[in-house]
């Protein structure tokens, strides 16, 4: 799956996000709505991650589904 089809399918994946990085609030996850630098974003703030390591586990993730 790409990001494009993970955007347009946000809701349904939220929960597969939430449960890799739960960590992440409800609020914040409505703030992403689909945005993966977004997503990138969260990652690296809540869980001290660099750029290239919230990008890596994102394609990691993306991999997977």
């Amino acid at each position: 799956m790409n990001w494009d089809q993970i955007e347009g399918k946000w809701k349904e994946m939220s929960g597969s996000v939430k449960a890799k990085w739960g960590d992440l609030t409800d609020d914040e996850m409505a703030e992403i709505n689909g945005n993966r630098e977004k997503l990138e974003g969260k990652i690296q703030a809540k869980y001290g991650k660099s750029k290239e390591e919230a990008k890596a586990e994102v394609d990691e993730f993306l991999s997977k589904h």
